[in-house]
């Protein structure tokens, strides 16, 4: 009796909360209770499962930018679910900006946001932190108490979300649906749901989504929303471009090696952004770097770039890269004394680069004389004090080679990174508050 009327309450509290326009009314919705599977029994192995994937989420805690994700993943507004896979669609929804695909945003999520109401109040499953006795890690404790674990509804918003997103735009499909997956599984690493309902929760947000194709007012507002996004892409995509040109033709004496465009780096994979095995910089630091490229010139050296100008997505990636603890690919190559868990907080991994700026430069030397890097007693990206360029564990002539580059940049306007030997940003960058998007490409 006490199921029935709690799921009474709950149907009430949903027509009261859904009287805002949507596409579909709550019963021309497919009914989850009917749809879905009961959740797992307290002893089943299912459940098992679910208790071995709490205590997982409770380690990934431990990593202070998978935290914070989960952290922001918990806020209930469409404005910040939104905002957290604008770098993955390539394009921040807003009211203003993109009203179009806003609208379509608004209405679908209200829309299938009724579908977890009903088997909420049926099966009312207990929360992970209720079970245990603990607390969740997003500080939700008072507001999801008492509430039915089962689905999860901001699990339902994000797989819904990737579904329309990938729809508007096609080519972010693949990185909408790992945010989107990343997503639900803050759910677990919060405490708030067990696996089985971030499982069951995709499934009903695929379940709505397939709904909503039937809805002639939601495939108008579809068709506009694609509209605007192929308006605004294009400008999006290359917005600030102008202000850039291309190493090979500003310093064509220059050798490029662009790591982030191959598999030698420290992910071990292409970095999401590079398009084109070409370096980038504003006019002011290419001018500057050529100017550098000259004095080498006489000296004896040609500059060999590794990377400039590095758009916000591929800063992204590293981010996702270092939140995967388990990813260890490239450890000897680059990192083999360091936790990868500590890159965070030992600042090797950060959300916002110099780079993206477009006034940063990685790059060493080449003799021609020998046709080899000079040996600057380190190699680039090193996560270690080796990379510092004080470093005095290298020998004399590695140590001097290291000043020759440091000197010549500092002669021709640029700063060194202190941590860095090879990342130098020119000192009068024209963009010092600006992180630009557009991709590394020709």
């Amino acid at each position: 009796m006490k199921k029935i009327l709690l799921y009474a309450l709950f149907l009430s509290l949903a027509v009261c909360s859904y009287a805002q326009e949507t596409y579909l009314a709550t019963e021309e919705l497919p009914d989850l209770i009917q749809c879905l599977p009961a959740p797992p029994q307290k002893g089943s192995p299912a459940f098992k499962y679910d208790v071995k994937r709490y205590q997982w989420g409770k380690e990934q805690r431990k990593d202070p930018a998978r935290a914070e994700m989960a952290y922001k993943d918990a806020l209930w507004t469409y404005d910040a679910l939104l905002g957290q896979f604008a770098s993955a669609f390539g394009l921040v929804v807003s009211k203003e900006g993109t009203p179009q695909i806003w609208k379509l945003m608004e209405t679908s999520l209200r829309t299938i946001d009724q579908i977890r109401v009903a088997p909420k109040a049926y099966f009312h499953r207990i929360r992970p932190f209720e079970y245990f006795k603990e607390s969740t890690s997003t500080g939700e404790d008072d507001v999801l108490r008492g509430e039915g674990s089962y689905p999860s509804g901001h699990t339902i918003r994000s797989w819904l979300t990737a579904l329309l997103l990938s729809e508007i735009n096609p080519a972010s499909a693949n990185a909408v649906y790992k945010r989107a997956w990343q997503y639900g599984e803050s759910r677990v690493v919060a405490g708030a749901h067990w696996q089985s309902d971030v499982d069951a929760s995709r499934v009903a947000a695929s379940i709505g989504y397939s709904r909503l194709q039937t809805s002639p007012a939601f495939r108008a507002q579809m068709s506009l929303a694609q509209e605007e996004f192929r308006r605004l892409a294009p400008a999006v995509g290359q917005r600030g471009r102008e202000f850039f040109v291309s190493l090979e033709e500003a310093v064509p004496d220059a050798i490029l090696e662009i790591r982030y465009f191959g598999t030698y780096n420290f992910v071990g994979k292409r970095i999401d952004g590079y398009l084109a095995p070409t370096a980038l910089l504003t006019r002011e630091a290419a001018e500057s770097l050529k100017a550098v490229s000259d004095e080498a010139m006489q000296m004896g050296y040609r500059l060999k770039i590794y990377d400039a100008y590095r758009p916000q997505c591929a800063v992204d990636h590293f981010v996702r890269w270092a939140a995967d603890v388990s990813d260890t690919t490239m450890r000897r190559y680059f990192y083999p004394d360091v936790d990868k868990s500590l890159l965070f907080e030992q600042d090797y991994i950060m959300e916002k680069s110099g780079h993206t700026r477009g006034s940063t430069v990685d790059l060493t030397l080449f003799d021609m004389t020998t046709e080899k890097e000079v040996d600057m007693g380190g190699t680039f990206d090193w996560f270690g004090n080796e990379s510092h360029p004080d470093y005095r564990g290298v020998t004399e002539e590695q140590f001097a080679n290291r000043m020759i580059l440091r000197k010549l940049m500092l002669r021709h306007g640029f700063k060194p990174l202190e941590s860095e030997w090879w990342h130098f940003t020119l000192e009068k960058e024209p963009f010092p508050d600006t992180y630009f998007t557009f991709p590394v490409m020709n």
